[in-house]
């Protein structure tokens, strides 16, 4: 195996916030059923095709190939000889008669075993064709019409601040990142701006022996300025990366990979998940990536070939995921998890004359691993909607790309219906998405009976009154009324459930600034106190 470091990727940028709601190593009580399966190791993986992945090259929808050779002359892909694409599956109904492109061999091989669904036409209402914009809104939450679910959050940090708030601090993170040179919006939280931990590479000898952003020791006296903030600010990034190296590089050490994986980027990044979870790593959620999609040439080299741009990016998708859910099979941990892949948007159905294609609306999504329900969900896009007059766009949307998050969330990994509504809702339509849910992509699906855990008075309790900041904290922390409260009541408990204060104060402008300079560095907890009720908010003072 080709041994690389464990390098972060910017001891002054990757690290751009780290949550302190972490996941105890063994989860305890999340289901008081004695019905439901042990849920405590499940880890969701997913996977950003970054720059727009062609859909139609990638799936090709064999009932419409005329149509499909009409608007891609050049760039199609060839129904004969060497090159042919891969015929999915011959007992699919007529309409969802599916050729994968000839170098998604992996992808084939786990379809056979059950272990890939396909998920036609996905988008979201209102789709931008933006790369930035609708990024951000893949990664926040939201659709094109709004970002009423948050522009500044992410829907993973949204979710996680939830989901696992009751649980003690860890010192490993509850998400990883790999494949980028900085944290992504969609694990920014509430109150924690990052939920998770940026790491590239495969070695930890030595993961954390570049954590000096500062270039050696922070000063002595910091002034009181905005580049003040700056430096405390990559002073706390980089203690607290140092309070995960120890979890980080022991899982690494004790984790192994039983597969020879393609020597790719992205093989290499999910090769390092795999052992991290084979190392009995605490984190919950993984996000890698693989960018180049943005194909407006040369997505083939010459007319008729299917060589070019798009052809080793599909080659190293499918290697790495089928490498990745072998060695997790092999290792008898494929039960507990599921990889999802996503893309900001699709392309256009017609080619644009350079041997490439333009941005477009929709694009699928494949959701793999051991508990998914082997499959194709939805029927092939109708062709017919690409005209000129609309600029040879398909934009009818089969599944909203928050339908299978949503489904994910709550049917494998256990989320309450008001967790799910405050990690995103369909604005647009008005709708909770657990109910639009697609019970058909898990073969074993939660029962309501597993997730609903919680009362209805309790489930009311996540929406938060209050939002308690910076966190971590170095010297003070700041209280702010989501409901326009005048006034505040806490206590502040150690992390050995002593209470050291008990106070009301009121809110000047809508915030209190509590100086807490002379506190050791530690866990510690805040209730703050509502009419009748109360929330509690962990905090990490650095």
């Amino acid at each position: 195996m080709k041994r690389r470091k464990f390098l972060k990727l910017s001891a002054t940028a990757s690290v751009i916030g780290l949550t302190p709601f972490e996941l105890q190593a063994t989860l305890k009580s999340v289901l008081p059923y004695a019905a439901c399966p042990n849920i405590s190791n499940r880890k969701l993986v997913l996977v950003n095709l970054a720059g727009a992945n062609d859909g139609l090259n990638t799936v090709i929808p064999l009932n419409q190939y005329d149509t499909y050779s009409t608007l891609r002359p050049t760039i199609k892909v060839p129904e004969s000889g060497t090159n042919k694409y891969i015929t999915l599956d011959s007992t699919l109904a007529d309409n969802q008669q599916i050729g994968l492109h000839p170098v998604l061999t992996g992808f084939k091989s786990l379809y056979d075993s059950g272990f890939l669904r396909i998920l036609q036409s996905v988008g979201y209402p209102s789709q931008n064709k933006s790369h930035f914009k609708s990024t951000d809104l893949y990664h926040s939450g939201n659709d094109g019409n709004s970002t009423l679910n948050g522009a500044e959050t992410g829907w993973i940090g949204r979710f996680m601040e939830q989901f696992y708030e009751d649980f003690l601090l860890e010192t490993y993170p509850l998400a990883v990142e790999i494949g980028s040179n900085k944290t992504s919006l969609g694990f920014h939280g509430e109150e924690a701006h990052g939920m998770s931990l940026n790491i590239t590479g495969q070695d930890p000898a030595g993961f954390y022996n570049i954590l000096n952003g500062l270039g050696g020791a922070p000063p002595a006296n910091i002034p009181n300025s905005d580049y003040g903030d700056q430096i405390r600010f990559l002073n706390n990034t980089d203690a607290l990366s140092n309070t995960y190296a120890e979890a980080i590089s022991n899982s690494f050490n004790s984790g192994q990979n039983n597969v020879t994986y393609p020597d790719t980027d992205l093989a290499n990044q999910l090769k390092t998940v795999a052992r991290l979870i084979s190392g009995d790593i605490g984190s919950k959620v993984f996000l890698v990536r693989i960018s180049g999609f943005d194909t407006h040439n040369a997505q083939v080299q010459a007319p008729g070939d299917v060589l070019g741009r798009h052809y080793p990016l599909l080659d190293e998708l499918s290697g790495a995921i089928k490498a990745f859910v072998d060695d997790m099979d092999s290792q008898n941990l494929s039960d507990d998890i599921v990889g999802v892949t996503f893309s900001e948007f699709g392309r256009k159905a017609a080619e644009n004359g350079n041997l490439g294609t333009d941005h477009g609306e929709i694009a699928p999504m494949f959701v793999f691993g051991k508990p998914v329900a082997g499959g194709v969900s939805g029927t092939n896009p109708d062709l017919t909607e690409a005209t000129s007059s609309n600029n040879y766009q398909i934009q009818t949307v089969q599944y909203d790309y928050r339908q299978t998050f949503a489904t994910l969330l709550q049917d494998f990994l256990g989320a309450q219906n008001a967790i799910i509504d405050n990690t995103f809702f369909n604005h647009t339509i008005n709708d909770s998405f657990t109910n639009l849910k697609l019970p058909e992509i898990l073969k074993n699906p939660l029962t309501s009976d597993c997730y609903q855990s919680l009362s209805t008075e309790e489930q009311l309790k996540v929406e938060r009154d209050w939002l308690i900041y910076p966190n971590p904290f170095t010297e003070s922390i700041n209280f702010a009324s989501v409901n326009e409260n005048t006034q505040v009541t806490y206590k502040l408990f150690n992390a050995s459930g002593v209470e050291i204060m008990n106070r009301t104060d009121d809110l000047i402008h809508g915030k209190l600034t509590l100086n807490l300079k002379y506190l050791s560095s530690g866990v510690y907890f805040c209730s703050v106190k509502t009419g009748n009720t109360q929330e509690i908010h962990k905090l990490l003072k650095l």
